[in-house]
């Protein structure tokens, strides 16, 4: 039976961890390889980035892929990270990672697979220009598509929104979220799996008997 929690209850624990237990940089390397351990890359691999800490898994699975001799390619739609995201984006300029800007508009159909590390779990509202066409250049590029934590364009708690990346894998972090379940999720995901990486879960959660 997984456990499952709202957005809100993962922040605190999120937090709670990091102030007690597990600095945020290594829980972010922690994520990032177990994205890259669940799932067979078909080469090449575009990495799409956001500006969040979803972004920051993005940029240690980037390299992790760079290391193991999977051409990938990271895809920004800015040049603005998290404090942790901009320590592993510079991480895999280091190492030689190619990364570029998304050009709203373009198709991705050149790729084997595609990384969504676009929007996390707290994301609520519409998705807006040009996010919007990143994420629609993704549900048509025919990629092999994972998406860390939850699908970009959904709502971590109602799994609902009008716009979001279709994956034929999700992997969330940490413990499931409601928005794995609710909502359009069984649309927007083929399969789902969890990672544990040592988030101590403070509050509310429930177990699910059938997920």
């Amino acid at each position: 039976m997984p456990q499952v929690i709202s957005v809100e209850t993962m922040r605190k624990s999120d937090a709670y961890t990091i102030a007690n237990k597990t600095p945020s940089k290594e829980l972010m390397r922690r994520a990032g390889e177990a994205i890259f351990r669940s799932a067979e890359w078909k080469a090449p691999v575009a990495v799409a980035c956001g500006k969040g800490n979803n972004a920051g898994d993005g940029f240690v699975v980037a390299s992790l892929l760079h290391k193991a001799g999977i051409p990938c390619e990271i895809l920004l739609l800015e040049e603005r990270f998290s404090e942790d995201g901009a320590y592993y984006f510079e991480a895999c300029k280091a190492l030689g990672v190619p990364w570029r800007l998304y050009a709203p508009g373009e198709t991705l159909r050149a790729y084997g697979s595609i990384l969504d590390c676009l929007l996390g779990t707290g994301f609520q509202g519409e998705v807006r220009e040009p996010m919007a066409s990143f994420i629609r250049a993704i549900n048509e590029s025919g990629a092999y598509v994972v998406s860390a934590d939850i699908n970009s364009g959904l709502n971590g708690d109602s799994g609902l929104g009008s716009l979001f990346v279709r994956s034929d894998l999700t992997v969330s972090i940490g413990t499931f979220k409601y928005g794995h379940f609710r909502g359009l999720a069984k649309e927007a995901m083929k399969e789902k799996v969890n990672c544990d990486i040592g988030i101590e879960i403070v509050g509310p959660s429930e177990w699910l008997e059938e997920a």
